[in-house]
């Protein structure tokens, strides 16, 4: 069985963290470099960075912010966020992203996956999928959730993992930052359905939330934000927690 991992999410807005609810009402939370730090010092077991309005802005993601966290860790390092070609990933990986992690651009034109999976490996590809419940069917949604498809999420989750995604990152649009647990019904569902491994975010407010993603469900990452930026949940105490309930966590 492959550990569980506890993973620090860094969204990125004009150079400095932030933490929104359901996608929306953004705030600060500090300064990504000294948080990158600190989760390190803390025992995260991989750090995500999202330049989360990269796309939207049509612009690459701050590369040089990439460099000065990546200076910083010796963790695996996960970016996102503007990635629309191979050129893209190379920058990205020079400036010491472990793995890149595509969302719209991967939607509009999927071919993208296999360009990087054949390039780099599929374990340097994380297909992030941001999925909202209408009308009792999750779907995925583009461009930091602002762009609605008809794709069905448990379809494209496997149509990406067959084009060579190494990893899926699934958010809830619905339970992110609401902290009332993980959406677990598609986290189940989409993990059930393919062979990588997946990371849920979006809804952890308590150490409980990770238990019961971990007992309930084949996810091997849990994802969170504001419950570590402003130390509510300490990783330290959240992996012995974990540990005393004999969840193997890395």
């Amino acid at each position: 069985m492959l550990k569980r991992r506890i993973i620090p999410c860094l969204d990125i807005q004009n150079g400095r963290t932030v933490k929104g609810i359901n996608f929306e009402e953004i705030r600060d939370a500090g300064d990504p470099v000294e948080l990158a730090k600190k989760y390190v010092k803390d025992g995260a077991d991989e750090l995500v960075f999202l330049d989360i309005t990269a796309t939207v802005e049509k612009r690459k993601t701050l590369l040089e912010l990439v460099e000065k966290i990546a200076a910083e860790i010796n963790i695996p390092f996960t970016v996102g966020g503007g990635i629309n070609n191979i050129e893209d990933v190379t920058r990205l990986i020079a400036a010491g992203a472990d793995k890149v992690s595509i969302n719209s651009s991967a939607v509009k034109r999927p071919e993208l996956i296999s360009e990087i999976a054949n390039q780099f490996g599929s374990q340097c590809v994380v297909v992030a999928i941001d999925t909202k419940k209408v009308d009792d069917t999750w779907y995925v949604y583009t461009h930091g959730g602002r762009t609605a498809t008809e794709l069905k999420t448990i379809d494209w989750a496997r149509q990406a993992v067959e084009l060579g995604a190494g990893e899926i990152l699934l958010t809830s649009m619905n339970n992110d930052g609401t902290k009332s647990g993980f959406a677990l019904d598609v986290t189940r569902e989409v993990s059930n359905a393919i062979n990588v491994p997946v990371i849920a975010s979006g809804g952890a407010g308590r150490k409980e939330d990770f238990d019961t993603l971990f007992q309930t469900t084949k996810a091997t990452g849990g994802l969170a934000a504001s419950i570590f930026h402003y130390n509510e949940i300490p990783i330290t105490e959240l992996k012995t927690y974990l540990k005393t309930l004999k969840i193997p966590i890395r």
